[in-house]
């Protein structure tokens, strides 16, 4: 069995993708799917598995340079790792690889060769740079029947196929096959656009032995880093002196902050990269003044931490306003119990009573200044932004 490496990915899928099985990647034109097949393969190896590389629109050495460009070093893995050399043949160049396809547009030729593969080495992954490239040069049909022997003897012999595949204008019932019939998974990675792609999503089509599917989440694409999960927008929020500020810049990999006087007059703005997830952060100021401001960052926002002062009880007023304000939203939030370190802060219950929130709600205990519950408290609102959108 192996994962896949991509965050959210392997969950969505049961855990692992069980020897035999086959998926591919449905690629939207236009959107960066290349990666997927990569960070699959880098994954692969790193859990000392085998991996082959089909190449049929590049040369394995620019696949080789892919890895370096995302941060990855294959070279402890170079045993490990075979390439099907399906391109410089078709340029009329050399090839260095143990396994060539000599005549890339003949489906016999790349059959024979995927076979001597599949019956030669240890139980593994086999990966398609693109089977798109295969289907133009060999044919639809022909493809496609390939293909599907491919899958059988994968099965025969315990290996994993996975396929990048992306959706050019060829026959509907070409595109249904890919999507509904020949694969035991399908994701699909797409792009939200508006004359242009400004946002990539994947989503699970079919898995037929995960227990549940239609399940997506927003990424983007990191150089090095790879795929990360994407939540465009996470507001901080909580009254005046609560400690947001602290916690936006403990969260952020990088930060700023408009201030006069050492208080937040606009926005606190920061980036986070943790565990798989790439998010960015806004924090608004805790005057009512800049109600407005919350209400219209709450609107376009995926999560809410409300940040309150445990030393000051006085403030939980202004602090149950503001978390008014968020909730009519229907948002997902978190309550983070700042300044613990301090004489006199109320515990997380006690916070809990005054609030009169339900057990659901999660009130974690921090530190803001010294880093202490903020990546507890981040982690707590992803699984309840992500729980939430998986649909």
């Amino acid at each position: 069995m192996i994962e896949t490496g991509i965050p959210k990915v392997d969950e969505f899928l049961g855990g692992v993708k069980p020897k035999g099985k086959n998926l591919v990647y449905y690629i939207q034109h236009g959107v960066e799917g290349e990666i997927f097949v990569i960070q699959t393969v880098y994954n692969s190896l790193k859990n000392g598995g085998t991996c082959v590389f089909v190449v049929s629109s590049t040369t394995p050495d620019n696949i080789r340079n892919l890895f370096k460009e995302f941060g990855w070093d294959i070279d402890p893995y170079k045993n490990n790792l075979f390439f099907v050399d399906a391109y410089n043949p078709l340029i009329g160049a050399l090839s260095n690889e143990k396994y060539v396809v000599s005549n890339p547009d003949n489906i016999e030729d790349f059959s024979k060769v995927i076979t001597d593969v599949l019956k030669e080495l240890h139980p593994g992954t086999i990966v398609f740079g693109s089977l798109s490239t295969v289907m133009d040069l060999c044919g639809e049909t022909e493809t496609i029947e390939a293909v599907r022997s491919w899958n059988k003897l994968a099965m025969l012999y315990d290996h994993v196929m996975v396929y990048n595949f992306t959706a050019w204008p060829y026959s509907r019932e070409t595109l249904d096959l890919i999507k509904k019939d020949m694969f035991n998974a399908v994701i699909s990675i797409g792009g939200i656009a508006e004359r242009v792609i400004f946002g990539q999503y994947f989503g699970i089509l079919k898995s037929d032995w995960a227990k549940e599917t239609k399940k997506s989440m927003l990424f983007r694409v990191l150089r090095p880093g790879g795929i990360k999960l994407f939540i465009p927008k996470i507001l901080v929020t909580g009254p005046f002196d609560a400690g947001k500020s602290s916690f936006v810049h403990a969260l952020s990999t990088r930060a700023i902050s408009v201030d006069r006087f050492g208080t937040t007059i606009a926005l606190d703005h920061g980036h986070v990269d943790y565990k798989g997830f790439s998010a960015d952060i806004f924090g608004t100021p805790g005057q009512e003044r800049f109600d407005p401001i919350i209400k219209l960052l709450s609107g376009e926002s995926m999560g809410i931490f409300l940040v309150v002062d445990s030393t000051n009880p006085t403030d939980f007023v202004r602090a149950k306003q503001m978390l008014e304000i968020t909730k009519s939203y229907g948002l997902p939030y978190v309550v983070i119990a700042n300044k613990q370190d301090l004489p006199g802060a109320l515990t997380p219950e006690e916070i809990r009573k005054q609030f009169n929130l339900p057990d659901d709600v999660p009130i974690i205990p921090a530190v803001a200044k010294d880093k202490i519950g903020v990546y507890e408290a981040f982690e707590v609102l992803i699984d309840k932004i992500t729980g939430e959108s998986d649909a």
